[in-house]
């Protein structure tokens, strides 16, 4: 039997109570604000009907009796009927002081409210941050943005706007039945038999809006996710003419998400107008038989005004309750999404990890690499189902899930060979065959795990790289891809983000090195050349080299270039790979890359097949051997 994955929040309300740290006080202080509110909120019908039935002179019966006290001492009724501003005075007193309350549980709700957001959004944040590469490959990220965004703000409204008033809601409900109790019996009767079914059809139409808006947030996830490609990719779409097929293709999936939410505000609709519907037809008996009860003398004029007011403070609250039921199901939904970011394994280090020698030599051991498939969009979709918002199965979800089932598509089968430390070694392999794959498992960016149907193991320096902190490792690493990723600022800023400061004598020796430096002198601004979003202002070679700056400036003893010399010219390649071997001499290189031009001085080329090693060899070697080097070779340097 295997260990099943024990969740950090296994319910709702654990996560709640975890992300309301720094935020309950306020909502508390709001409660009880509410609560002062609910009950000023009952004082001003006593107040009307006493007064009403003073100038009508009917008895009033239901004065407590020390407030019948004090009038007397006043002079009694008489007294009060001929200084009816002393009745508005203290009218008036009880709604100040009723807006006094409202003001400070607005403003602590608010500061609730604010403080929770925040914290959710810092908390997710960071848990994002240092979630498996794995994980992010399996999520798109417009869905986790709108997870982060929209999801968080259901979860803000739902307990700013509604759970907080809760308290207030019961108080006013309890007290206003009490009250029309002791007006009169049989018309309380009446009031409060129809707040079963108010109360019933709220329970029923829960499930439903629930199920509906789990529909409309998931869709809204997918179009999230749809406008973050389209506008990261805005350039390919133009330079291949799409934009009328994207705009199609957002436009039908953008006309699902409005039906969607049609539907879902059909059934709201419907759910309150039958709100309206019985609350209505409650008004109507308690205005109705009241009057009656007035005319036969069994209800004064203002005891019957002081009920209807209380009867509208009873109907008021019951559809809040239903309220609060119907945005208990988007609530649910949105913590659940956020659930299972939150549910997710961060990246952590083995008991006992520490550091080893990274200048010693690097060893992959009868590596194997399989990638997880999906077919079809249907399959994604069903897997994000299951891994997502079905609870039940997230709550009983073995640790190392379904992998039996899964499709796996091999990239890596028995790779070994080894690095030298200090040596250069060049990598050469069709697409597809495992290249980055292999660089991005010594980086631990991928894990060598069962899940992935991963063996083998990777040392640096003797040492399993396992049992080496992450963080150490990839401090020592320094990485270029073949498509870099640039900040939004400017150039100087990208090449010095890895350090902690930016120093330009150490920017403009880095941007030598990656020949980068002639190009800047061009630039009007120089090192303060704004590059815009993702560098979109570089051409892909100028991208790569800042690339290749930012990973000296941090100075390495592993140096990866994973096809990030493909963007430049020849001439360029070779001054680069000419600085580089004179300035990282005893710097551990793996060179990637599709131009045996880029490889031929390496001190051992690794020509990958179909994910095994081929060949391994010198170039001098490798060229007079039959096989796909020797292919390569001739194809590119033709006699």
């Amino acid at each position: 039997m295997e260990k099943k994955k024990e969740l950090k929040f296994s319910k709702r309300s654990k996560l709640l109570f975890f992300f309301l740290k720094g935020s309950i006080g306020y909502f508390a202080v709001c409660m009880l604000f509410g609560a002062l509110v609910a009950l000023l909120d009952l004082i001003n019908p006593r107040i009307i009907s006493y007064t009403v039935n003073v100038v009508t002179g009917e008895e009033n019966s239901q004065i407590p009796g020390f407030i019948q006290e004090a009038i007397e001492k006043l002079g009694g009724d008489a007294f009060i009927k001929s200084n009816l501003h002393i009745v508005a005075i203290g009218i008036l007193g009880v709604a100040l002081l009723a807006v006094i309350s409202r003001y400070f549980f607005r403003l602590f709700n608010a500061k609730g409210g604010e403080k929770l957001v925040c914290n959710m959004r810092d908390t997710l944040y960071d848990h994002i941050i240092h979630l498996p590469v794995k994980w992010h490959n399996e999520n798109q990220t417009g869905d986790i943005i709108q997870r982060c965004t929209s999801d968080v703000d259901t979860v803000r409204r739902f307990l700013s706007d509604q759970l907080t008033n809760l308290v207030r809601v019961i108080i006013l409900i309890v007290l206003s039945i009490v009250f029309m109790l002791s007006i009169n019996v049989k018309l309380a009767m009446i009031a409060i038999s129809l707040v079963p079914v108010i109360i019933g059809y709220s329970l029923i139409f829960h499930r439903k809006i629930g199920d509906s808006f789990e529909k409309v947030d998931d869709m809204e996830g997918r179009l999230s996710a749809m406008v973050q490609e389209n506008l990261s990719g805005v350039r390919v779409v133009r330079a291949f003419g799409k934009e009328s097929y994207e705009r199609e293709r957002f436009g039908k999936a953008n006309s699902k998400y409005c039906n969607m939410w049609v539907r879902l505000m059909q059934l709201l609709s419907f759910f309150w107008a039958s709100g309206d519907l019985v609350s209505g037809t409650q008004v109507m008996l308690v205005v109705a038989f009241g009057a009656s009860f007035c005319v036969k003398g069994e209800l004064t004029t203002g005891d019957l005004i002081a009920f209807i007011s209380y009867n509208a403070m009873l109907t008021w609250p019951v559809r809040s309750l239903g309220r609060v039921i119907s945005e208990m199901s988007k609530a649910g939904i949105s913590i659940d999404r956020i659930r299972y970011i939150m549910n997710s394994e961060e990246e952590s280090d083995t008991e006992g990890a520490g550091e080893t020698d990274m200048a010693g030599d690097i060893k992959f051991e009868h590596v194997t690499f399989a990638y997880p498939v999906v077919e079809n969009e249907k399959d994604e979709e069903d897997h994000k189902k299951e891994n997502k918002t079905d609870n039940n199965k997230a709550e009983s979800k073995e640790e190392t899930g379904s992998s039996s089932e899964k499709k796996l598509t091999r990239v890596l089968d028995d790779v070994s060979f080894e690095i030298p430390a200090g040596k250069t070694v060049g990598i050469l392999g069709g697409t597809g065959s495992g290249k980055s794959t292999l660089i991005q498992l010594l980086d631990r960016l991928l894990e060598i795990d069962e899940e992935s149907e991963c063996s083998g193991r990777i040392t640096i320096g003797g040492k399993d790289i396992r049992d080496v902190k992450r963080n150490y490792l990839r401090e020592n690493i320094g990485i270029v891809l073949q498509e870099p990723y640039l900040f939004s600022g400017t150039l100087a800023e990208n090449i010095a983000i890895t350090a902690n400061e930016i120093n330009m004598d150490n920017v403009k020796a880095a941007s030598k090195i990656a020949a980068l430096d002639e190009a800047i002198e061009k630039f009007t601004k120089g090192y303060e050349t704004y590059v815009g979003e993702r560098g979109v202002t570089l051409s892909g070679g100028q991208k790569q080299r800042t690339a290749i700056a930012q990973m000296l400036l941090r100075k390495p003893p592993i140096m990866v270039f994973d096809d990030s010399l493909s963007a430049v010219d020849a001439e360029t390649d070779v001054k680069i790979r000419t600085a580089l071997k004179e300035r990282s001499k005893d710097t551990t290189t793996i060179l990637i890359a599709h131009r045996i031009s880029t490889l031929m001085h390496a001190d051992k080329i690794v020509v990958l097949d179909h994910g095994r090693v081929a060949q391994i060899g010198t170039h001098e070697e490798l060229i007079k051997q039959e096989g796909l080097y020797k292919k390569i070779f001739n194809l590119q340097c033709p006699a």
